[in-house]
């Protein structure tokens, strides 16, 4: 049994990836400080999973001393890497910030893992990487542009990732540029539940289709899209899960970079769609102005993965959207819903 350090374990796709690892016998450590999650997430994994996580440590990455007692405590063979500030528009407004928080955490962690002599390491990075583009779809080759702080971060951070590899061949290390994760888990226990205002469509989706909202803001109609609206490739946060943790077993030697994605582009509209008529739901939408730092479409190609993994994304839109509402119906209030241990639903 492997033991597995999982950094933001609690946010969206942490959580999910700890289900994931949990049900193929890994052991899981996680660290969180709980700035954009809810330790009851991590209630809801070890139910969902049936096993507890071996350990949890509250904290930020940039605290050294934390960092070395949860090495200290663990017998840890490889890290996955989530924690990171990761709002587009908030990190227009807050570069320093997302700079100082993604930047500084990534450094403290890798110092830290070669200190202890834990040499592999997942990273979760973004597709927000390649920017502005035409390319269409996009696969790894393509020169990354990023266009906002939060896509900078996440490509300096890649950069820092591979640097290391070369100065200490016994790191291996893969960055996943996964695109648009969106679901949740099919038990209903787990799922998208940002704190605050969400800054992702599907959760707002959500919110607004539970009554917790009165619209859906598309921000922008005006693209060079089909119906105006930014076209995206959304993909199943279990196939994201089910990625990390198939990277986990396919790391050797260096650095290397794969996407996840479906290579089927949606529009923010399209998307609306798409619930509305698998879940018999209207969603009152209107289009306002543009985001600082968005671009008009970013589909994966997914061959890279594919042919060297023979990893392929499972799950289509309709079941993206069937998931992200029955979490959210049975969590009308996120995990705030009390979770009835008995029954294995919320109530």
């Amino acid at each position: 049994m492997t033991t597995v350090l999982v950094t933001g374990g609690a946010g969206f796709i942490g959580s999910h990836t700890c289900v994931e690892l949990l049900e193929h016998d890994y052991d899981v450590v996680v660290v969180d400080d709980f700035s954009n999650s809810s330790p009851q997430a991590l209630t809801r994994v070890e139910k969902a999973a049936g096993r507890p996580i071996a350990a949890l440590h509250e904290g930020d990455l940039r605290d050294g001393t934390l960092l070395k007692r949860v090495f200290e405590s663990h017998p840890i063979d490889a890290v996955i890497h989530f924690a990171a500030k990761k709002a587009v528009g908030e990190s227009v407004a807050l570069p320093l910030e997302y700079y100082d928080i993604n930047v500084s955490a990534t450094t403290s962690l890798l110092r830290t893992m070669l200190a202890h002599d834990v040499h592999r390491l997942v990273f979760s990075s973004s597709c927000s990487i390649y920017g502005q583009t035409e390319t269409v779809p996009l696969d790894e080759t393509e020169p990354p542009s990023p266009t906002n702080p939060y896509a900078r971060s996440k490509w300096f951070c890649e950069n820092i990732i591979a640097d290391a590899c070369l100065r200490y061949p016994e790191l291996t290390a893969v960055a996943l540029r996964y695109f648009n994760p969106v679901g949740a888990h099919a038990s209903g226990l787990l799922g998208e539940d940002p704190r605050g205002v969400p800054n992702n469509v599907m959760p707002y989706m959500m919110q607004v289709a539970i009554g917790r909202r009165p619209e859906l803001q598309v921000f922008g109609g005006d693209y060079p899209t089909e119906d105006g609206t930014c076209v995206r490739d959304y993909i199943h946060v279990m196939d994201v899960a089910d990625g990390h943790r198939v990277a986990l077993g396919r790391l050797s030697s260096g650095f290397d970079v794969f996407n996840l994605g479906t290579g089927i582009g949606t529009s923010v509209l399209g998307l609306v769609g798409a619930f509305e008529e698998a879940c018999d739901v209207t969603i009152p939408a209107r289009v306002v102005e543009r985001r600082a730092g968005d671009v008009p479409k970013l589909i994966a190609d997914p061959g890279k993965v594919a042919g060297a993994w023979g990893w392929r994304a499972g799950h289509d839109l309709h079941a993206m959207v069937r998931d992200a509402w029955h979490f959210q119906r049975l969590n009308p209030d996120g995990y705030e819903t009390e979770l009835s241990l008995t029954s294995g639903s919320p109530s």
